[in-house]
């Protein structure tokens, strides 16, 4: 395959990415790690690498919408981003310790727990009308949205938030060491930790990736790991499918939303643990 061909193919994939990702709040990585490395055999970390740029893309193109729709909870997003970006850090330098093997094993637990804490929780129950948490009260981290599929107003209140910290910390280093966003485990954490909406903890997982990606992004660039003629095609198509994707969430039901999820990080789950363990 030329270089111009593998341009182009992945810019189109690229797209899919984008659109599947700003769904279901997973960042474009989640597919883009899985195709660079199955199907065009790149090393996994300059898979890496070009994944965490897609995830900056992915968050550009679609958190600004999300903010606009009053979909993204601001005030639980930049308070949790105090432990993801601390697990970013972290992450990006434990990449270098650990054999490519044991990446594509770790990538393919993450999804597996994340589909299946989905999967539970199925039948979606009603928001919290109360919320016992301190943390989450003092500072106001509760809101409400516009759910268009359904036609009314949502409001919620939010719980959970120590626990919610502490997956998001483990977030931090997974969106690092596999280029995923993170968002396999922010959207399980907002969702299920912390009863969040399932459409406000993707929004709002959309907005968090993008910055927990930069925090490791500089790592990635010094050690030379972001190859230009990779990540820029990736960049393009997943922007662009984010665009498309932040357009249909709001019209689309929560209950679809959690079943492509489960969908998604199923099928790449099964891909990864083939490829770690042979």
């Amino acid at each position: 395959m030329s270089p111009l061909d593998f341009v182009i193919l992945m810019a189109l994939i690229s797209i899919i990415a984008g659109v599947i990702g700003s769904l279901v709040g997973l960042g474009g990585g989640v597919v883009v790690v899985p195709v660079l490395t199955l199907l065009f055999h790149v090393d996994i970390r300059l898979a890496i690498g070009a994944s965490i740029v897609s995830v900056i893309a992915t968050s550009s193109g679609a958190a600004a919408a999300y903010v606009r729709e009053r979909m993204t909870n601001l005030r639980a997003g930049m308070f949790l981003e105090l432990a993801t970006t601390t697990g970013a850090v972290t992450g990006a330098y434990l990449t270098t310790l650990l054999p490519p093997r044991a990446l594509f094993v770790f990538f393919g637990v993450v999804l597996a727990y994340s589909g299946i804490a989905m999967y539970r929780k199925r039948h979606a129950v009603a928001p919290l009308e109360v919320s016992t948490d301190r943390i989450s009260n003092s500072l106001n981290l509760h809101g409400s949205y516009y759910d268009e599929a359904e036609g009314r107003e949502i409001a919620y209140r939010v719980t959970g938030t120590k626990p919610g910290l502490a997956m998001m910390y483990v977030a931090g280093m997974v969106s690092a060491l596999l280029g995923i966003g993170s968002g396999a485990l922010k959207v399980p954490a907002m969702d299920l930790a912390m009863h969040m909406p399932m459409k406000v903890s993707t929004a709002t997982s959309n907005f968090m990736i993008g910055v927990t990606a930069a925090a490791s992004a500089g790592v990635y660039f010094a050690r030379g790991q972001i190859n230009p003629i990779i990540a820029a095609p990736v960049a393009i198509g997943v922007l662009a499918g984010a665009l498309v994707g932040s357009k249909m969430l709001g019209r689309i039901e929560s209950k679809s939303i959690r079943i492509v999820f489960i969908v998604v990080l199923a099928v790449i789950a099964i891909e990864m643990f083939q490829r770690g363990i042979t």
